[in-house]
């Protein structure tokens, strides 16, 4: 197994447009996400290493927020892709895109509903 880079965003929450129900159309809905992208890694990384040897975290929290922008969609498996699909256009070296979204207004028992997508680069 080649040596691999992961950053992850944990537990982030935002609200989106999704749903199919008349409940929850019309209005966003708090969704919980975990985004995690799978780089190559360097050879090693030394306390002078640059930061282009990896890739902004923040880049992972946009592509769950602000990236999303308006749009309402039906699924959350759909939101996943979105964020898969930002983060893929983004940057070259991101070799794999993993989201979990947890629907947040579903829970009644601090149960997590929701998905988990992953894609790799094709």
């Amino acid at each position: 197994m080649a040596d691999c880079l992961y950053l992850e965003i944990a537990n982030f929450e935002h609200m989106v447009h999704t749903g199919i129900y008349s409940e929850e159309t019309g209005r966003p809905q708090p969704l919980r996400f975990t985004v995690r992208v799978k780089l190559k890694a360097q050879d090693r990384y030394e306390p002078e290493t640059h930061l282009d040897a990896s890739k902004n975290y923040m880049d992972l929290k946009f592509a769950a927020s602000e990236a999303l922008g308006d749009t309402h969609f039906k699924l959350i498996e759909a939101v996943a892709e979105h964020v898969a699909d930002t983060l893929f256009v983004q940057d070259q070296r991101v070799e794999e895109v993993s989201v979990k979204i947890v629907k947040l207004a579903l829970s009644e028992a601090d149960e997590e509903i929701g998905i988990t997508l992953t894609r790799e680069r094709r």
